[in-house]
C-alpha cells in the first residue's frame, strides 16, 4: 500500500510516497516557491518588504505548487498504487475566502488549473504567515477583553502571540472591515489545502486550531470568549474543529482525472507542519522528546496531560494521533553557540575540543548565552548572563565559556521544560549540532534520559503519510515508527555522570534569572 504524505512549508510543497508493505519511501520530490514559481516574486516563499511587520504569502502560488508537484511525482513513482492522503501546512497562515468558494470546490475542472479557478474565490488576496510581526496592538486588545495573557494561555494553551491567526484575524477586520464582512470562510493553510484535495470545504483539525488563539484546550473546539474578543461574527467563518484522524473527505475527481491518481481514496484531515513533525519523528506517545537544535532550538514532545505553561512561554497543540503536545521555541540557539565560538576565534573541532577538555558542572562557571531577546524565559537583554571568576566573566577562559554556554542551554532548556510534567524515556535529538557527540552528551547528562539521533529528513510529510496509513489500512504506528523512524546506528548515548553534577549550576542560573533585568 502506498501513501502520500503532503507538506506546504514556508519555501517549498513537498511529497513523500511511502510503501508500507515494504516499509520503504517510494519517491519524495519539493517544489521552491522561489525557484520554481518565480512569477510570484517571493524569493523566500513570502511576499518581501511588507509593511510594519506584515509578512504574506499568495495562496495561488501554494495551488500552483500543489499541481507542479503531483506532476513531477508522477514521473517518479506510479501514482496509481497510492491508497491514502493526508497532509500538513505552515502553521497560522490563514485564508480568507468569499462564499464563492463553496459552489467552485465541489466542480473544479481539471482542463483549467486551480489558481485561476479558486482566485475569485478569495476575499483577500495574500495571507498572512507565521512570520508576520504586525499584530502586537491586536494581542494586547485580545488579552484585555479575555482577561490578560494567563487567561488567553490557560483557554488556547498560548498567550496571545503575533504570528498566531486569531490577532491576524482581528487585524484584518480592523483595517479593511468590508473585506471581512464579505469573508464566508477563514481556513489555515492546512485546511486550506485538504478542503482542495476534497473538493469540499474541510474542517480544521485540533493539532492546528492550537495555533489561532481561539480555540480551547480542554474542550477542544472554538472558545466563544476568545472569538468574540478577537472579531465580530468569527463563529460562522470558521471551519468545524475536528480530530486530527477524521477522514476529511475522498479525493476530488479534478486530481484523478488530471494526474491519474486513484478516484475515491481517502483522504485524512491535514494538520500543522509541527505536529505533522512530531509523528515523522517518532514521538506522537508520551515518554519520547524531540529536541532540534537549530538557529533556535526548539522542544516538543506528546504530553500525558493537557496543561498550560503557567509562565505563558510554551505552547499546547492538539496530538494528531491523540491528546495534546506541547512546544517551546529557544531563540539563542546555534547563533549563540556560534557566537561563543567566534568570540575566541575558534572552529567547531576546537568548540568540540572544548566541551571534552572541561568536566560536567564546569566548575561553578554559569552563563546563560541570550545574545538576542529569548522567548524562554520572556527577557529582553541582548547579552550573556554570567557567574563565576573575573577571567571567566571577562571571557578571558575559552575553555569554560564553551562549556558554560552549551550548559546554560540545556539547563534553561530543562527548567523551562517542567511545567510539561513529563517523564521522558529517550530524547530524538535532530538538526546541525546533533551531529556533535560532546553537545549530545551534555543534554544527555543535564536530562538524565537516555540521546539518540534519528535518520528522519523531511518528518512533516513523512508523518503526514504514517498518518494517512494509520487511518486507511491495519497497520499500527508502532509498525510505521518502526520502519520509518529509525535512530541512526551506534547513536545511542546513555548519561555518564549522576544528577547532583548540575544542582550547584542550576542554582545559580536560577539566581542569574532572577537579578535580569
Amino acid at each position: 500500500m502506498y501513501t502520500l504524505g503532503l507538506d506546504a512549508s514556508t519555501q517549498s510543497f513537498s511529497a513523500v510516497v511511502i510503501d508500507t508493505a515494504e516499509g520503504s519511501i517510494v519517491a519524495e520530490h519539493a517544489i521552491n516557491f522561489g525557484q520554481h514559481l518565480p512569477q510570484y516574486n517571493a524569493p523566500q516563499g513570502f511576499i518581501p518588504d511588507g509593511k510594519d511587520g506584515e509578512v504574506h504569502a499568495d495562496p495561488r502560488m501554494w495551488l500552483d505548487a500543489l499541481e507542479l508537484l503531483l506532476q513531477d511525482l508522477g514521473k517518479l513513482c506510479d501514482l496509481t498504487k497510492i491508497k491514502a492522503i493526508s497532509g500538513a501546512g505552515q502553521q497560522h497562515g490563514s485564508v480568507y475566502l468569499n462564499k464563492e468558494w463553496f459552489k467552485i470546490i465541489p466542480e473544479l475542472n481539471p482542463k483549467v488549473n486551480l489558481a485561476e479557478q479558486i482566485e475569485v474565490s478569495l476575499s483577500r488576496n495574500s495571507a498572512p504567515i507565521w512570520m508576520d510581526r504586525s499584530t502586537h496592538e491586536e494581542c494586547r486588545e485580545i488579552s484585555a477583553k479575555v482577561g490578560g495573557d494567563a487567561a488567553v494561555c490557560e483557554r488556547s494553551g498560548s498567550i496571545p502571540i503575533e504570528r498566531f491567526s486569531g490577532p491576524q484575524i482581528r487585524r484584518f477586520y480592523k483595517n479593511e472591515p468590508i473585506a471581512y464582512e464579505s469573508t464566508a470562510r477563514i481556513h489555515l493553510v492546512s485546511s486550506f489545502i485538504c478542503s482542495v484535495l476534497c473538493g469540499n470545504d474541510c474542517p480544521i483539525d485540533t493539532g492546528d486550531a492550537s495555533g489561532m488563539n481561539l480555540m480551547n484546550i480542554e474542550h477542544w473546539d472554538w472558545d466563544p470568549e476568545l472569538l468574540h474578543a478577537t472579531a465580530p461574527g468569527l463563529v460562522d467563518k470558521l471551519p468545524p474543529v475536528r480530530p486530527a484522524e477524521t477522514q476529511a473527505g475522498i479525493l476530488s475527481s479534478f486530481f484523478s482525472k488530471k494526474f491519474g491518481l486513484p478516484a475515491g481514496i481517502p483522504v485524512t484531515l491535514f494538520t500543522g507542519d509541527n505536529p505533522s513533525s512530531l509523528v515523522g519523528m517518532g514521538a506522537s506517545q508520551p515518554g519520547k522528546i524531540v529536541v532540534s537544535l537549530g538557529t533556535s532550538d526548539t522542544f516538543f514532545a506528546a504530553m500525558p496531560q493537557v496543561v498550560a505553561d503557567p509562565k505563558g512561554c510554551g505552547h499546547v497543540f492538539g496530538n494528531p494521533m491523540g491528546g495534546s503536545m506541547s512546544l517551546q521555541c529557544f531563540v539563542n540557539g546555534s547563533l549563540a553557540r556560534e557566537a561563543v565560538k567566534d568570540k575566541f576565534h575558534f572552529n567547531w573541532n576546537q568548540f568540540t575540543n572544548a566541551l571534552e577538555n572541561t568536566k560536567p558542572g564546569n566548575g561553578g562557571q554559569v552563563m546563560l548565552p541570550f545574545f538576542r531577546p529569548e522567548v524562554s524565559p520572556r527577557l529582553n537583554c541582548e547579552r550573556p548572563l554570567m557567574t563565576g571568576s573575573e577571567a571567566f566573566c571577562d571571557w578571558q577562559e575559552a575553555e569554560a565559556a564553551v562549556r558554560a554556554c552549551v550548559e546554560g542551554q540545556f539547563l534553561n532548556m530543562k527548567c523551562c521544560s517542567e511545567w510539561m510534567q513529563l517523564q521522558p524515556k529517550t530524547i530524538y535529538l535532530t538538526g546541525g549540532a546533533s551531529k556533535n557527540d560532546a553537545i549530545a552528551q551534555i543534554l544527555a547528562d543535564i536530562f538524565q534520559v537516555n540521546v539518540e539521533r534519528l535518520a528522519v529528513s523531511g518528518s512533516v510529510a513523512l508523518g503526514a503519510a504514517m498518518r494517512a496509513a494509520c487511518q486507511s489500512s491495519d497497520i499500527t504506528l508502532d509498525e510505521l515508527e518502526l520502519s520509518f523512524c529509525s535512530p541512526l546506528e551506534n547513536s545511542l548515548l546513555y548519561p555518564q555522570v549522576a544528577p547532583h553534577h548540575y544542582d550547584a549550576a542550576a542554582e545559580k542560573l536560577a539566581k542569574l534569572l532572577e537579578a535580569a533585568p
